[in-house]
């Protein structure tokens, strides 16, 4: 059939409709392909940035090498060599007191006098039964060594020499006993006299003229004197236990106070307690230092320089990285990616910092600041530190 002018019209018509057709359909499918790969895109994009939220951000401080060790410096605090309290023995009313506070007093000497009018009558009574009681014994003897002669001449009955050499006996124990009692309240009336024990200065007056005095030391506070002997004086340091071989009795410890800037003071290790604290672990050291001028107070602040045998070396970091665990102290330590918590021994509190021992490297990455609820081998990420952060 001719191909007509209307025929090839209706041709480019069904073809320009067929083009349009798979345009269509190719623009759907474009936009469906972008729909679906954009979502594709955001769920990965999302699941990534959960990802990246559930890791912990840090900053890290690495530790410093401290210098050298050669001596410790640890606190401690002077003592009396000898420190006591001055009870009454008698019950009664102070006189008068002889030595008030600071006052340096010999032994024996006189401290203060106690007035006690019944103790006196009581002597004066058991004197009086002993008198009688030695007249009684008086007569007894006299009576048993006169039966005893009678009954070797059958005068009188073996019995009643008996009765009266046991009488006689009776007598004896009777005088003794007396003699007792007098010698129990002359010493008694004796303690009148309140006299120091040692010598040393008196730190302490808690009575005055007029006070009713209790004997012993029934309660806190009774006592009428402290006194101190401060001739020498103790200083106890708790030694840490990594420097525990620099507390060897027999060596030397230098003390320093901050009232005497250039000056030091030589002490002599004398005992240690030999057993670590296991609260503190810490060794007990008891440290004697001659004071003959009382120049040192007692209970004055001091620092005590204490030599180690062999030089230590030792690590810095701040005192925020320390982790308080039940199991012990720990710090974070960020390795791989991962926290790390790593036990390590401090030596000094520098109170900023700290000074580590043993459990660390210099070139350690350790987490500033770290969270109570960090865990071992979670995931972290290191963050620069903020400009004034602690180094």
């Amino acid at each position: 059939m001719p191909v007509t002018k209307t025929n090839r019209h209706r041709t480019g018509s069904a073809r320009i409709g067929l083009l349009v057709v798979a345009g269509a359909a190719a623009a759907l499918g474009f936009f469906i392909f972008s729909g679906i790969n954009g979502r594709v895109k955001a769920e990965s994009s999302l699941q990534h940035a959960t990802e990246q939220a559930a890791v912990a951000s840090v900053t890290v401080v690495q530790p410093k090498q401290a210098s050298p060790t050669e001596e410790v410096i640890l606190p401690g605090a002077t003592q009396p060599f000898v420190y006591s309290p001055v009870y009454a023995r008698t019950n009664g009313y102070l006189v008068k007191w002889f030595h008030d506070i600071g006052a340096r007093v010999k032994k024996g000497e006189l401290l203060a006098v106690i007035d006690t009018p019944e103790l006196d009558k009581q002597l004066e009574q058991a004197r009086a039964d002993l008198e009688s009681a030695k007249s009684n014994l008086s007569l007894a003897r006299t009576t048993a060594e006169r039966w005893q002669g009678l009954v070797k001449t059958r005068s009188v009955s073996q019995q009643s020499t008996d009765q009266a050499v046991d009488t006689h006996n009776a007598m004896q124990s009777s005088v003794n006993s007396s003699a007792a009692n007098v010698r129990r309240l002359e010493d008694l009336v004796s303690f009148e006299k309140v006299y120091a024990p040692f010598d040393g200065v008196i730190t302490a007056r808690n009575t005055d003229t007029g006070w009713l005095i209790d004997a012993g030391a029934n309660s806190p506070g009774k006592e009428l004197f402290q006194l101190a002997q401060t001739g020498t004086l103790r200083v106890f340091v708790a030694v840490p236990q990594v420097y525990s071989r620099a507390a060897q009795p027999g060596a030397t410890a230098t003390l320093t106070l901050d009232e005497f800037p250039n000056q030091t003071f030589r002490g002599k290790i004398t005992r240690t307690s030999n057993a670590i604290d296991m609260a503190s672990r810490t060794l007990n050291t008891e440290i004697d230092l001659d004071n003959p001028a009382g120049q040192l107070l007692p209970g004055a602040y001091v620092h005590v320089h204490l030599k180690l045998p062999t030089r230590a070396r030792s690590l810095i970091i701040p005192s925020n990285t320390l982790l308080f665990r039940s199991e012990g102290l720990r710090v974070g330590v960020v390795r791989n990616g991962q926290a790390q918590l790593t036990p390590i021994a401090i030596g000094v509190d520098y109170g900023a910092t700290v000074q580590v021992t043993s459990g660390l490297n210099q070139a350690d990455q350790v987490i500033i600041n770290p969270s109570d609820s960090l865990i071992d081998g979670a995931p972290v990420r290191i963050t620069p530190q903020a400009p004034g952060a602690t180094k």
